[in-house]
């Protein structure tokens, strides 16, 4: 039996190749290329750790399609211009992971390892900076690269063991010193806020941090996870002379006379409280009776009363924005994929069920000529196009509709897109559970393995964006989504049986177990070493901070957790405990059986 890799190519057939076609269209059209005249694609697959028989059978069942498809085994005259694309090491490829488990489904044998790239053959008389252009076109250095044609000999990563977790000499560092620290290793955080942590860390831990320390404090008071620029305090307010400035004038001393119904005390006057000094006052007027209170605060939670064969039930209908600007900036399919995904793990993670989505998108001028792209940018048609196909692919595989979409185009939108999602959810009220965890719970980590996809993402949309950040160490920070496992979880989560067990519930996005988990108790002990991974290599600091898709932190009691592991197996998914609940007020992270991070919940909450 040989486990060698294999290797096939996947073309379609005239008739059949509508998305190369389009694809010589719009290169045509877009990067003005008359000169080509045909354009292939072919779908590459190597695989390995599978014998001759399941191989040949994935063929035909897994990797194409008899009536539509041309194969290639090993090798296929490439004529023209020629290179392929795969991702970057660390990208999730969901065609390749979904090729795998296929598979395995259909052998029942051990899970085949598969790598996944796109041929691209291209005819005509082209020249060099014509080849170059295309190439730049259809390959996004954030998450791609172009792929060698030579086979390997193995597929399995080589990923060297991760180091210890160094410790940073920060406490006795001078003012000059912090700051070039915090420039050379690129945080988030403002001087001000390294200058506290050097404080406390001296003052009150009287130790130097370890790096995973300061790279979770950065993220937990990122402004994407702490929204510190709606919390700024708003001073020496002033009003523009204009038409209106008188009516704003009275609509911000109407607001002004809001606030003192509201509070009982000074309140700094800030954008969030802008935001929600409404809802505020319906409910201390006893108009919003119908608002659900909890700990649990990711999403918009109302009490309704449904008719279900002819019967009053309470259910929860719950609403949810999100926004993924920046990421849809610099990897659009991803970006607006994981927007979607994202905005649907938020009411999950309280139990309901999402039903209804809806999308607002911003771009400037996507007939823009390629050639007036800014530098660092991708072109507008680029990101609106591949943007689109993001949010529909995962809004199709988890099966939810998009009942309003709506793309607004304005010249200022080329500094930044916009990439808004909201959704709809619902659920029975007696399905949802809401308790405070206590000592002795344990958290589970639900779903799909952590990789290095994402890191740093709440940091990085926190982040001034560069020309040089757009192509340099930032392809993991947009994470790629996996609607498939987060369709098991709603299955999961559906299921009354498993949903009345959970406590408290928190969906990983930015920040990674050192929010989702870090936000559900006071006091937390954190074992890093039972986060289930998608390869070797991954270092404490990366485990506490990546955002990899489709995971949930579920607090239940240490009791329960043998039958939730036999619930959450039966929707195929991988449930693991990873945390226990404590009365001490810190939160703590373990590796390799060392302490990697240990903080006070008094601090961490101040948010710099």
């Amino acid at each position: 039996m040989s486990f060698d890799v294999k290797r096939v190519y996947v073309e379609k057939i005239a008739g059949f190749n509508t998305e190369a076609l389009n694809l010589l269209n719009s290169l045509k059209e877009n990067l003005n290329i008359e000169k080509l005249n045909n354009l292939r694609i072919l779908n590459r697959y190597d695989v390995s750790n599978i014998d001759e028989d399941d191989f040949k059978s994935s063929v035909t069942n897994v990797f194409s399609d008899p009536s539509q498809d041309t194969v290639y085994f090993e090798n296929v005259e490439l004529k023209g211009h020629v290179f392929a694309v795969e991702y970057l090491p660390g990208q999730y490829d969901q065609r390749a992971d979904s090729a795998a488990q296929c598979i395995q489904v259909i052998s029942g044998k051990e899970k085949p390892t598969v790598k996944y790239a796109r041929v691209f053959i291209l005819e005509g008389g082209l020249s060099k900076e014509e080849i170059e252009k295309i190439k730049n076109y259809l390959i996004n250095p954030v998450d791609s690269k172009e792929a060698e044609f030579t086979k390997p000999h193995t597929l399995e990563d080589k990923c060297p063991a991760a180091k210890d977790v160094e410790t940073v000499e920060l406490i006795n560092k001078s003012k000059k010193e912090l700051e070039e620290y915090r420039n050379d290793t690129g945080l988030a955080m403002s001087f001000e806020d390294l200058v506290f942590c050097q404080e406390y860390f001296k003052n009150t831990e009287k130790r130097n941090p370890t790096i995973t320390e300061i790279k979770v404090i950065d993220t937990y008071w990122s402004d994407h996870c702490r929204h510190t620029t709606f919390f700024t305090q708003i001073e020496n307010i002033e009003f523009e002379k204009g038409k209106i400035t008188e009516e704003v004038k009275t609509v911000y001393d109407e607001y002004l006379n809001v606030r003192k119904f509201v509070y009982e005390s000074k309140r700094d006057i800030t954008l969030m409280d802008l935001a929600t000094i409404g809802a505020k006052e319906l409910r201390k007027k006893g108009l919003l009776d119908d608002l659900e209170i909890s700990e649990e605060i990711n999403a918009c939670s109302i009490i309704i009363n449904v008719v279900k064969d002819g019967i009053n039930e309470e259910w929860l209908l719950m609403f949810k924005n999100e926004t993924h600007n920046h990421p849809t900036e610099i990897e659009p399919f991803g970006g607006a994929n994981t927007c979607l995904g994202g905005a649907i793990r938020d009411p999950l993670s309280g139990r309901s069920y999402v039903y209804q989505a809806m999308r607002i998108t911003g771009c400037a001028d996507p007939k823009q000529k390629i050639e007036d792209t800014l530098p660092g940018k991708l072109p507008q048609r680029k990101i609106t196009t591949e943007a689109a196909k993001g949010y529909s692919s995962y809004g199709n595989q988890i099966g939810l509709t998009a009942g309003y979409i709506n793309e607004i185009y304005h010249p200022d939108y080329v500094a930044k897109r916009l990439e808004a999602g909201a959704v709809i959810a619902a659920a029975p009220r007696e399905n949802v559970i809401r308790e405070t965890p206590i000592k002795g719970d344990v958290v589970i980590l639900l779903g799909g393995r952590t990789g290095r996809d994402g890191m740093g993402g709440a940091t990085a949309s926190s982040k001034k964006q560069t020309e040089e950040e757009t192509t340099v160490l930032i392809g993991m920070e947009v994470p790629k989504g996996n609607a498939p496992m987060e369709r098991n979880i709603q299955r999961l989560f559906r299921k009354k049986e498993a949903s009345i067990l959970i406590k408290k519930c928190n969906d990983f996005g930015a920040g990674g177990v050192s929010v989702a988990i870090g936000e559900l108790a006071d006091g937390l002990n954190i074992n890093l070493d039972m986060v289930t991974v998608k390869y070797d290599g991954l270092d404490g600091t990366e485990l506490a901070i990546s955002e990899s898709q489709e995971r949930m932190a579920v607090v239940i009691r240490k009791e329960d957790v043998e039958e939730f592991n036999k619930y959450a197996q039966e929707e195929n998914l991988e449930s693991t405990v990873v945390a226990e609940v404590t009365d001490d007020r810190r939160l703590k992270m373990t590796w390799r059986g060392k302490t990697i991070l240990d903080i006070g919940r008094d601090f961490l909450d101040t948010n710099g």
